[in-house]
């Protein structure tokens, strides 16, 4: 997957003195711009709250990090006559090619603390089941 599939693009303001402040950074050459600038105070954020997030990652049994379901993992989940609970930090994407009835029938609930991807069909048939 590639870096650009990895990330979200969010929307952020910034009162104008905390962006001036910013912007002379990058005009002084501690940033390249105000990207890096906001990348690096966000890391260093999460940096001061790691075990929190570790704490809570284990705690609610999150997987961490990137997961994907494909039209074959779920056909196998139903041929096991089961359901899945989706509960990840991070990206849970589901193939383009999974059917709508049959993420319903083994999809049980969808808990994502970060991006979830699938087709607007998937969504909409697991609208009920998306915490």
């Amino acid at each position: 997957m590639a870096d650009a599939d990895k990330t979200e693009k969010i929307t952020v303001n910034v009162g104008v003195v905390d962006l001036g402040e910013i912007d002379l950074l990058v005009r002084e050459g501690f940033y390249s711009n105000r990207t890096e600038f906001i990348r690096i105070a966000i890391r260093a954020q999460l940096a001061t709250r790691a075990a929190a997030v570790e704490q809570t990652v284990a705690r609610k049994t999150l997987v961490l990090g990137t997961r994907r379901y494909t039209r074959r993992d779920l056909e196998e989940i139903r041929a096991a006559g089961a359901t899945i609970d989706i509960r990840v930090l991070g990206l849970a994407s589901i193939a383009d090619d999974v059917p709508a009835e049959l993420a319903r029938a083994t999809i049980a609930s969808v808990e994502v603390l970060g991006a979830f991807r699938a087709s607007e069909a998937v969504k909409a048939a697991l609208a009920d089941r998306i915490v």
